[in-house]
């Protein structure tokens, strides 16, 4: 049966054989130089059998210009007995004009009696498929690589059964290795681990067999230059058939990104200027330690004639002072103690196991270092000086707001008896709604937020002469309800805010409240709104992403909308008080200056912010009529406003002498107060509404 088999396997049969596997034959006759190629091959390439004149040279004709050269030089290689056999990869030209990658495999069938070649044959095999394949798989790679070279990324593995380690050129040079072979000695690794971090990164390292999830691993190395670094690496368990398998990893330098962390984190805890604690992180500490129920002294500190050293020398020379006076506290201060900048030029800090005896020595040395700031070439005529209030905490009951109220009553009392001095907290000696009081008056402004005991008034602003109709334009105020139902004014309340850092919230629940309620009045043109800015809402990086998600949510359009900055916000937030106006003008909201000339840098002020309109300090306008100084400095600002092209606003504009005699000075303020008291603000926008609605009626009509 077996024989009869090997007879039926005739020509036929292999010819199928040859069809079936899609192989095309080729036979060289060296003797004579003809070379036959079989109906498979032709197919192969398009054609049909005899299609193709069997030239000896023909397969040359076909093959790519890149590839002829390195197709003849494998044959030649073989024919010359330096190769087994012929085998190689090479383009041939398919009649439909595209290329077709083949495998070319054969060798030498007959020679002579010398053993000089007579016959060659071959086999082609379409492999076109298989090299697109590798063409893609190549795109991978190279975007692979990309992608890697572009994170910083390098790779690594470990061989289980062979303890090998294998690191690529970009592991070699995050780890300052110097090497030209990936394989590296396997406890290599271990001796670049931070001594602190070597036990949590080999724990880490120690992947269990048979997982198949990911371990994210941050550590520390030491380059051999001692330079230490921050690294990531990803690793996970690859298993491997008939071995015991081995982890693939990465790692990346991530030291930049640390420092950014801790940079960041530094940012958040600091004041940015001086270095020192900020209110939030100072208030959590000091939580702590009152905990803790050691005996802690509290130091408020407020530096006095600050103002005036900016009003005179500008805001760098302000912030000079406020960062020598800073490393000059630090330097009196024991390594136990910690120093905040609560804003502007005020300060707290704690020091704790400290009795009042030791807290009273403290407070001598920091205002002797105060005296001593450096204030640069400010210092020839100017002086600086502190207010120091102190408490000591011994009730771990003592809230933050309440030890800090103390030390603040303490610090008023310091500067009531003198200024350059400082004042032991005494129950004794509670000054009014300072102190303790203050902080719960803060507190309270907070919960009226919340409970509709925080009310918004408006305060009309007239043309002198004119009817409000003719302007509609309103200031919005606050005005705060206590518990009991007594209106409390702004002069207290306000403040209280700003002292225990809750205006820039308050600011915020004003500006929301009045432009959803009153937006539609807004948007049809019946009213404008001006707020006021505390300092603390100025040095908000926030604040305009607020604004401009608030006016999108109630359509007010932003022509409607006046803010108004005072000079002493924008002497302690100069910067942002500039940054501030240029966005508000980006924005076309209209801008004014408030209590203008009350300080000497109002002048400089106007220069360095284009603003809409100046409000003149009522301390001028209340007794301009026996005062000739304050109608001399009226009639300066007014004209220099004019030329500039600001509008200028007279505060306390309260009685008809008054505008007599502004009308006699020839004054013309374009909007002034005028024999109005704020009232609810809902009932201002009323009012405003109905104007406009009759306004529009006539011009109908």
């Amino acid at each position: 049966m077996a024989g009869q088999d090997k007879k039926s396997r005739s020509g036929a049969f292999w010819a199928k054989a040859l069809e079936r596997a899609h192989l095309g034959v080729w036979d060289w006759d060296l003797s004579t130089g003809d070379c036959f190629y079989s109906a498979t091959w032709a197919r192969m390439l398009g054609y049909e059998d005899g299609e193709l004149a069997n030239t000896s040279d023909l397969w040359l004709q076909l093959t790519h210009p890149d590839d002829r050269e390195r197709a003849q030089a494998s044959g030649d290689r073989h024919i010359a007995g330096l190769t087994d056999a012929i085998e190689t990869e090479l383009r041939l030209k398919h009649k439909q004009g595209h290329w077709v990658w083949v495998l070319d495999r054969g060798g030498i069938v007959e020679s002579d009696a010398d053993g000089k070649p007579l016959r060659l044959m071959g086999v082609q095999t379409d492999i076109s498929k298989q090299k697109a394949a590798e063409a893609a798989l190549e795109q991978v790679n190279i975007r692979f690589r990309l992608a890697l070279a572009a994170s910083g990324t390098g790779i690594w593995h470990y061989d289980i059964a062979t303890n090998k380690s294998y690191w690529d050129a970009r592991t070699r040079e995050i780890f300052g290795l110097v090497a030209v072979t990936d394989e590296v000695t396997a406890d290599l690794w271990h001796s670049y681990l931070h001594p602190d971090d070597k036990d949590a990164a080999e724990r880490a390292h120690r992947v269990p067999l048979g997982t198949d999830g990911v371990i994210a691993a941050q550590y520390r190395i030491i380059k051999r230059d001692g330079q230490i670094r921050h690294v990531e690496s990803l690793l996970r368990f690859i298993a491997a058939a008939g071995a015991t398998g081995q982890v693939l990893g990465t790692v990346r330098d991530i030291t930049e990104d640390k420092l950014r962390e801790q940079e960041l984190a530094f940012a958040a805890r600091h004041d940015a200027l001086t270095g020192l604690w900020n209110r939030a992180a100072f208030d959590r500490l000091l939580a702590h330690h009152i905990a803790t129920a050691v005996p802690l002294a509290v130091f408020y500190v407020d530096l006095d004639y600050f103002k005036a050293l900016n009003d005179f020398a500008g805001h760098a020379a302000g912030d000079l002072a406020l960062k020598s006076v800073a490393a000059g506290i630090g330097r009196c201060l024991p390594p136990s103690a910690h120093a905040a900048r609560l804003g502007g030029d005020e300060f707290a800090l704690m020091v704790p196991d400290c009795d009042a005896v030791q807290a009273e020595g403290l407070a001598g040395a920091i205002l002797a270092a105060v005296r001593d700031a450096d204030l640069g070439l400010a210092a020839t005529s100017r002086r600086l000086a502190a207010s120091i209030g102190i408490t000591v905490v011994r009730d771990r009951a003592t809230t933050v707001a309440d030890a800090l109220a103390c030390a603040d009553d303490a610090c008023y009392a310091a500067k009531a008896a003198g200024r350059d001095r400082f004042a032991l907290f005494s129950t004794d000696a509670v000054s009014g709604s300072a102190g303790l009081n203050a902080a719960r008056l803060a507190a309270d402004t907070v919960d009226a937020m919340d409970d509709g005991r925080l009310k918004l008034f408006g305060q009309q602003i007239h043309r002198l002469g004119r009817p409000w109709e003719e302007s509609r334009h309103v200031e919005v105020l606050a005005r705060l309800a206590g518990q009991g139902g007594r209106l409390i004014p702004p002069g207290e309340f306000i403040p209280a805010a700003e002292r225990f850092g809750v205006a820039a919230r308050l600011d915020r629940w004003i500006i929301r409240t009045a432009l959803s309620r009153h937006g539609a009045a807004m948007k049809s043109g019946a009213i404008t709104l001006g707020f006021n800015l505390s300092a603390q809402t100025l040095s908000d990086p926030g604040l305009w992403d607020f604004v401009d998600r608030v006016i999108e949510e109630t359509g007010t359009p932003h022509s409607g909308i006046g803010f108004e900055i005072t000079e002493t916000a924008a002497v302690t937030n100069f910067d942002a008080a500039e940054a501030f106006v240029r966005k508000a003008r980006e924005r076309r909201c209209r801008v004014s200056l408030d209590d203008f000339g009350a300080g000497m840098s109002s002048f400089e002020y106007l220069r360095r912010f284009p603003v809409d309109a100046i409000k003149i300090d009522g301390s001028f306008i209340e007794h301009v009529t026996e005062s000739r100084f304050d109608r001399e400095i009226v009639l300066a600002i007014t004209s220099i406003a004019r030329s500039l092209g600001c509008a200028v606003v007279g505060e306390k504009i309260e009685r008809q002498d008054t505008v007599a005699m502004l009308g006699d000075m020839g004054v013309e303020f374009g909007q002034g107060f005028l024999l109005h008291r704020p009232e609810p603000l809902e009932r201002v926008v009323a009012q405003a509404a109905r104007m406009a609605g009759a306004a529009s009626r006539r011009r109908a009509s």
